[in-house]
């Protein structure tokens, strides 16, 4: 079972990334802004070299840190997937589950055989339909 430190540390993990976009989206706003400011100014290409390399200084660190929480969720998150597994696969090893699998697999065998019986019996009656309504059609004249 997934333990709890591993969860709580992916949780805290999920936060410090929610926070690093947020630090992104806001980078990115005011590179945006600038872009907007430059298109003002009269030497619009040096303005956006400057504003581009401002934005460039203020994402690359968000970036690595980033680039190595990703790699610590990664590996969290294979962590408990591989626990997760291994309680799956020892509960389907347990031997209350063999025998449920037996029984319901017997279930199943019965009630193909069951279909298959009533899929017969319904062909037969197909096939017997002229002859009945012969029959009826027989036994219901009156003279």
């Amino acid at each position: 079972m997934a333990t709890p430190p591993e969860e709580a540390q992916l949780e805290q993990l999920n936060k410090i990334e929610n926070e690093l976009e947020l630090q992104r989206d806001w980078a990115k706003y005011r590179w945006e802004k600038a872009i907007t400011d430059c298109y003002q100014n009269y030497w619009v290409n040096y303005c956006l070299g400057n504003a581009r390399a401002e934005y460039r200084k203020e994402i690359d660190p968000i970036r690595s840190q980033e680039i190595a929480l990703h790699e610590t969720q990664r590996k969290l998150r294979e962590s408990l997937k591989n626990q997760k597994d291994t309680q799956r696969a020892a509960e389907r090893a347990a031997p209350a589950k063999a025998a449920e699998r037996t029984e319901n697999q017997r279930e199943y065998e019965q009630k193909q055989k069951d279909a298959a019986a009533r899929a017969a019996d319904r062909e037969e009656r197909r096939k017997d339909a002229p002859k009945r309504a012969q029959e009826n059609k027989a036994g219901t004249q009156i003279d």
